[in-house]
């Protein structure tokens, strides 16, 4: 059985999302008995405002206010990264609630990215939430960062809705892919999905192969002991999967994360996307 780095990485960053990052690391907690390790990143533009507003500034008056500006700087750098280690106690205060023990918090400078590259070798998953500090107000945004890392991520990444609800019911969206085929080896092995309802859905035209993959993942999933149902669905995944959600009543969807043509992503979007986009419930993907 594969053996899974043992940390739950949480992404937080004071947005309505953050509380519900938090609610989703815990029930992973309380499943898996992983440590939850919590990391708010200042990126370089919030870290550190460093223009020289004294260009325009001349006569006398020019060192004093220099001086005065240097301080407001410093001040501004010193209450950015005090907001950060309060969003950092707040996440932490949400857990302990929760009644997770095991916990760390990290403040980082520089990009979301390269911060996060530095610790998902440690890492068995990786949550953020579906919309950031900025697109907070935008029902149909999604957070900036959220794309650059689950393209970066080399760990399964699951994108928290607003909200945290019990999860018992879980689909999987399986096109037979290679991704979905690293998804469900992910289910097969791991704790977090003891005692769920597995349902495994294809949606398309039904072939031969299609069949087979679908009835080799069932398997796969029934060998371990998981309760796995599976299911080929006419139309168009976006449309299909979000009615078979509402109809269904299915708590998180597990997929795999984006499809082999980067090209095809760019101009016309991604299933993946779409369906962070039109989701309420989390969404964990794996690449």
């Amino acid at each position: 059985m594969t053996q899974h780095p043992q940390k739950i990485v949480a992404l937080v960053d004071g947005s309505a999302h953050s509380a519900s990052v938090c609610d989703h690391a815990a029930w992973i907690a309380s499943r898996t008995g992983a440590p939850v390790e919590l990391i708010h990143v200042l990126g370089r533009r919030e870290a550190a405002d460093t223009q020289d507003h004294s260009g325009a500034i001349t006569l006398g008056a020019r060192t004093a206010l220099m001086e005065q500006l240097a301080e407001l700087d410093a001040q501004r750098a010193r209450l950015i990264s005090q907001r950060g280690r309060a969003i950092l106690e707040d996440a932490r205060a949400i857990l302990e609630k929760d009644g997770v023990a095991d916990i760390a918090t990290r403040l980082r400078h520089g990009d979301i990215v390269e911060a996060l590259a530095e610790v998902e070798a440690d890492a068995r998953v990786i949550l953020i939430g579906k919309r950031g500090a900025e697109a907070d107000g935008a029902r149909g945004h999604l957070g900036s960062n959220l794309e650059r890392i689950v393209r970066a991520s080399h760990r399964p990444v699951l994108v928290a809705p607003q909200a945290f609800a019990p999860i018992s019911r879980v689909l999987v969206a399986f096109d037979g892919g290679a991704s979905a085929l690293k998804a469900v080896h992910h289910i097969a092995s791991s704790p977090l999905f003891k005692g769920l309802a597995i349902h495994l859905v294809t949606v398309g035209t039904p072939t031969p192969e299609g069949a087979k993959a679908l009835d080799d993942a069932r398997a796969e999933l029934t060998a371990v002991g998981l309760q796995a149902q599976s299911a080929i669905l006419p139309g168009q995944p976006e449309t299909a999967l979000a009615k078979l959600i509402e109809d269904e009543h299915f708590d998180l969807l597990v997929m795999g994360a984006y499809g082999h043509s980067r090209i095809r992503n760019l101009i016309i979007g991604s299933t993946t996307t779409a369906m962070i986009r039109s989701c309420r419930l989390p969404v964990l993907l794996v690449r």
